[in-house]
Parts: structure tokens; sequence; C-alpha cells
């Protein structure tokens, strides 16, 4: 029955949601007129809120973009493309072929969220090639439904933001180390219920007829690289691709990053990114190769560089005019210390629909769920992994984030969300209910 659900559902999703980039405006233009309505005598300053906050999160729209880029380039090393590759013959069935996906790509979200969009793209296109039965745009969607796993991994944003010494909310709440949130036992046990869960229910949505079987995009994606013959290089292009620089500074930076960590530093983006475009440098070897290879990953990621400073806008806005609060609060009032993280992971579950950036919905949130939560008793470290929770829950909903991975395969966002629509429902209740009991 489900897979008939969600055949129908998805047709109806494909007639009738628009592009990702009109979704983005048409929320601007909602938040807007409802912070207008909620603040009648105020419609000058919220819309200078909105033109104030549009640039706000420049600093955290680059870290994002870095963690984007250095995962795909790192995803693109030639061994690991034809790992990708070999791995995807054993994906020989249906079944194999949507569990197979799932499986290779929550590894890669849990490892960071830049690198599972080249890697959940790689195996998902690799596997269509070969399995005419499976159901691409479902293969697609069984890549991209792992990004709810990536709160509890290594490039967790707000796990990684309250680890990093002088976040804005070190006075309330101190510097919270990641075996306190990201690596604490209740939320490994979520990770690995949705982790078992998720991949079934994706198997049993899959259609049994009017099968779309994958189909190579206008424009070619295959992560290819030129390399000159070396009797053709001129000594400018021998400093380009002699493999000595790349692999001299991408060592440095790998012998540095791993050095601090050893030495009590804990993660945060900036040494994530800096970890991953080192090992990038390091394996492409050549600073040719790996220019190339980021070159490539660029176009992939223009949408978010284009829809960012909107939801930037979108986040000045409701914490400007007193919507956002008036959002959280009103979920939070009702709640007890036993049910306080349930209904916050609610709240950013609702909040990430309309501005759909961890770190941006943090600075939003972070201020009002904080100071509740220690005054009802309730540890700010699970309330934080709860509002992250609930952040990454939506990026089903949300299609944000999916942008990166569909640039590279060639669909539109209305092909796969239907089937991540329906996955977030079972995703909200499962997520809701261990919260409850383990937060």
């Amino acid at each position: 029955m489900l897979n008939r659900v969600a055949d129908r559902f998805s047709r109806v999703i494909q007639r009738f949601l628009p592009d990702a980039f009109v979704i983005a405006v048409l929320l601007t233009i909602i938040v807007l007129a409802v912070a207008i309505m909620f603040n009648p005598s105020e419609p000058v300053q919220i819309f200078q809120a909105w033109g104030d906050g549009f640039w706000t999160y420049l600093a955290f729209t680059m870290q994002m973009v870095l963690l984007l880029l250095t995962g795909m380039v790192l995803a693109s090393i030639p061994f690991i493309s034809k790992g990708l590759r070999s791995l995807a013959n054993f994906a020989n069935t249906p079944t194999k072929a949507y569990l197979l996906t799932f499986i290779v790509a929550a590894g890669a979200y849990y490892i960071n969220w830049g690198l599972a969009v080249i890697v959940g793209a790689i195996i998902a296109r690799e596997i269509g090639k070969r399995n005419k039965k499976a159901h691409f745009p479902l293969l697609i969607a069984a890549a991209y439904a792992p990004t709810v796993l990536y709160t509890a991994g290594f490039s967790s944003s707000i796990g990684l933001t309250i680890a990093t010494e002088g976040h804005f909310l070190e006075e309330t709440m101190g510097v919270i180390p990641t075996s306190a949130t990201i690596f604490h036992p209740s939320t490994v046990i979520i990770f690995l219920v949705l982790a078992i869960t998720m991949p079934l229910f994706i198997i049993l949505m899959a259609p049994k007829k009017g099968i779309t079987s994958y189909a190579p995009p206008a424009r070619s994606t295959d992560f290819t690289f030129d390399k000159p013959k070396k009797d053709s290089l001129n000594p400018a292009q021998k400093l380009e691709y002699t493999p000595i620089l790349g692999m001299l500074i991408g060592a440095i930076g790998v012998v540095y990053t791993v050095g601090v960590f050893a030495t009590g530093r804990d993660l945060d983006l900036n040494l994530i990114n800096l970890f991953f475009l080192s090992a990038g440098l390091f394996f492409h070897r050549s600073l040719g190769q790996f220019a190339q290879a980021f070159k490539h990953s660029v176009t992939s990621i223009s949408p978010i560089v284009l829809q960012f400073p909107f939801y930037a806008g979108i986040i000045a806005v409701l914490g400007g005019s007193g919507l956002g609060d008036a959002i959280i609060n009103g979920m939070v009032s009702v709640a007890t210390p036993e049910t306080f993280n349930v209904f916050s992971y609610w709240a950013a579950g609702f909040i990430n629909i309309l501005a759909p950036s961890g770190g941006g919905q943090w600075a939003l949130q972070g201020p009002l769920q904080i100071p509740a939560a220690i005054e009802l008793g309730v540890d700010p470290a699970m309330t934080a992994m709860a509002v992250g929770w609930g952040d990454a829950w939506t990026n089903l909903i949300q299609p944000f984030w999916a942008l990166p991975i569909l640039s590279v395969v060639g669909l539109h966002i209305r092909h796969i969300m239907g089937y991540c629509i329906l996955l977030s429902i079972w995703v909200g209740v499962i997520t809701s209910v261990l919260i409850f009991f383990l937060y």
C-alpha cells in the first residue's frame, strides 16, 4: 500500500511544487506579510530588518560553502570515485540499490555533509547506470534522506558551534564538548534507530510500475580532469601540475589539524574545513587538478550561494519582528521539563522550513531555548541536540540543501520531494518518541 500512496503523492508534488528559488522568494514575502500583520505599526522597521539581515550570515555562509566544497572535492578524488563505481556493482536488484545508496550516503553524511552530497550523487548515478529496474528519483531520495543524520555527525553545525570557544551563548551555557552532544549515547541511539528504519521505509515506497530509470543529464556531471602531457608543459604549468606543492601544503594542513585535535581542541567548523581542504590537496596531488575539482564543484552549489541571503533575511525578520519569539515561545510555553526537548524539536522543525540554516536557526532559537531549558532544569546540551535534530528533520521538506545533489544528477526538486515528505512523517514520529525518552 505504501508504494501506491508514495507513487500518487509523488505525481501530485511533481505537478504543483515550484522551483526552490521560487519557494525562497515566496517564503520571504509570506514572512514579511505575517510580520507586518504582527506589527502593523512597524512596516518600515521590518523591511529594514530584512535588508540589514540579508548579509548578516556572510561569514557563516562562507563556512557552509567551504564545508560543501571541500567535502565534494574530497569525494571527487579518483580513487574514491573509482571505489564508489566498483561498489555500485553489488546493487543488482532494486532493493539492494536503495539500501546500498542509503548506507553509503549515510556514512558520508556522518563524516561530512559536503562530502555526502557528491558521494550520494556518484553512488546513486552509478547504480542507476547499472540497474535499470531501480526508480532513479527514489534512488536520489535515498541518497539525500540521510541528511537527517548529519546532526549527529562530524559536521553537525549546532554541535560544533557550541563546542567552539567564543560562541555567542558561551556565557549562558558554557562551551559544551562534543562528548556531551554528538557523541552522547542518547544521540548515538537516535542515529542508529533512524539509520536502520529509514532505508526500510524507502524500500516500501519503491514503485512496482512506471519506473523512471537513469538518463544522462544534458550537462556532463562526471568529475574528469584534464592532465596535460609532461613534455608539453611550460615552467609555469609544471608548477601547477607537480605533485610536490599540493602534497606538501596538504600534508602541512593535515598535520596541523590532527595535531591540535590530538592536543585537546574540540571539533569545530573551521578545523573540519581546514582538514578536508588539506586532505583534498594532498590526495589530488597537483594544485591544477585540485583547482579543476574545486571549479567543477562550485557549479553544483551555486543555488545555495544565491538563496542563502534570502533565508538570512527571513531569519532577521523572524528575530526583529518578534514573530520567531512568538512561534518558539508559543510551543515551549506549554512544555514541562519532560516534554521541553520534544517541543524544542518541533519548533526547530517548523523554523527550519522558513530558515534552513542550522547555524542561523541556532542564532534565533538558542537565546530563547537555552535560558528556558536551564530554568526548567533541562540539560542545555540535550536541548541543543533536540534543536539540531529538528533542523535536520525538515530538511526533508525544505528543498534548499537538496539542490547540490540534484544539480549533479540533473533532476529537479519536484522529482524527489514526494518521497521525502512521506519519509519526513516517519522520521518526525520516531524522533519525537526517542527524544522524549532519551533527552
